[in-house]
């Protein structure tokens, strides 16, 4: 299944090199926190279930080069995508959800390249939106297994989504 997925993921981003001939091509990897606890706090940490999921997609990205990793300042966010990061020596940055400048300070910064962003069931959705430049995703119910790659040329005009699920 796991190469499925990357066969998937490659041709998809293949395809949307073709067609965007040879401007510069900016991939997000969008990924809503894996399952939480409940502690009481506005900041748990993952459950044993998300601790699997947040090892499952570290694995899944294993093999994608990977410039930047950002997330939202919550153990969450950070734990779901830290196994990654660990494997690749990357840091994970922190950013704000529902900045619009952050995801164009994002999208300058590492034109080109791949940037992994973790979130949350709605502000993952909204980055996905604002990069298309149309109202397509909405928000996640109690599902944390949804990856969205955004292939962008030229935000809110040209750009590409492949969802997938991890």
């Amino acid at each position: 299944m796991m190469k499925n997925i990357l066969l998937i993921l490659a041709l998809a981003i293949f395809t949307f090199t073709v067609t965007a001939q040879k401007n510069t091509i900016t991939t997000f990897i969008l990924v809503r926190h894996a399952e939480k606890g409940s502690d009481g706090t506005k900041d748990p940490d993952l459950k044993p279930e998300g601790i699997e999921r947040a090892a499952r997609l570290s694995v899944m990205l294993n093999n994608i080069p990977v410039d930047a990793i950002y997330s939202t300042n919550f153990k969450r966010t950070k734990n779901t995508v830290l196994p990654f990061a660990s494997t690749k020596g990357l840091s994970v940055k922190m950013y704000e959800a529902f900045k619009e400048e952050e995801i164009d300070s994002m999208l300058k910064k590492h034109s080109g390249g791949t940037v992994l962003i973790s979130g949350h069931s709605n502000n993952i959705p909204w980055i996905a939106n604002l990069l298309i430049g149309k109202q397509e995703y909405s928000d996640f119910n109690d599902d944390y297994g949804n990856i969205f790659i955004v292939s962008v040329v030229e935000k809110g005009k040209l750009a590409k989504v492949t969802l997938l699920r991890y």
